[in-house]
């Protein structure tokens, strides 16, 4: 794992996310993965923002907990920790993860014609100093209506089985029939760019 380029520093992305790692790549950063397998379930918080910066915190606890720990010494540069989770907010109540396919097909049935937000933390942690710093990020997404056999096609593709929300904003399938987007699309797809960048000058 290379400091990247310029960067005197390292990065793991605590996450699977395909979207999360495609994001970081734009942003120009090399990095190795490693994910958390925590019971997200047991993370019950009232509002979307607590929710999501609780579980990125719990994903960090996570990892750190499974790193050889190596004390870093003074000359070694930094390895920056970066965990994110996100919720889909839609008619007041938040939605993670669809727990199945009929799940998913009432999601999407719900945000055609109509809105859905999403609400995303970021949390990055500096493993030789222990300096952590966290935020989260809101989007707006306004739907066309949706087809029925598109939401069909798009149950069947699976991959919005694995998603907050079962929201897909840049499948090919679903891209057509987003009217607008209210703030950034990487936010919508799980990891703000400019947040993200944000954070790790914070903890440097």
């Amino acid at each position: 794992m290379a400091a990247q380029g310029n960067n005197p520093f390292k990065v793991i992305l605590g996450s699977a996310s395909a979207t999360r790692r495609q994001i970081l790549k734009e942003m120009g950063y090399d990095f190795t993965i490693m994910t958390a397998d925590i019971d997200e379930k047991s993370i019950r918080k009232e509002n979307p923002e607590d929710l999501v910066m609780a579980l990125a915190e719990a994903k960090a606890e996570a990892i750190i907990s499974r790193l050889p720990y190596n004390g870093y010494e003074e000359h070694e540069v930094p390895t920056l920790l970066i965990t994110a989770d996100q919720v889909v907010v839609h008619g007041g109540s938040i939605r993670e993860k669809p727990s199945g396919r009929e799940e998913a097909r009432e999601f999407i049935k719900g945000y055609s014609g109509g809105l859905a937000c999403t609400v995303g933390s970021v949390l990055v942690t500096n493993l030789k100093t222990g300096i952590r710093r966290g935020g989260w990020d809101k989007a707006e997404v306004y739907f066309h209506e949706i087809p029925e056999e598109v939401i069909d096609s798009l149950i069947e593709d699976g991959g919005v089985l694995y998603v907050a929300g079962g929201l897909m904003v840049e499948h090919p399938l679903t891209s057509p029939f987003v009217n607008s987007v209210v703030g950034s699309i990487d936010s919508v797809m799980g990891l703000p760019k400019f947040l993200t960048e944000k954070l790790i000058r914070e903890v440097l």
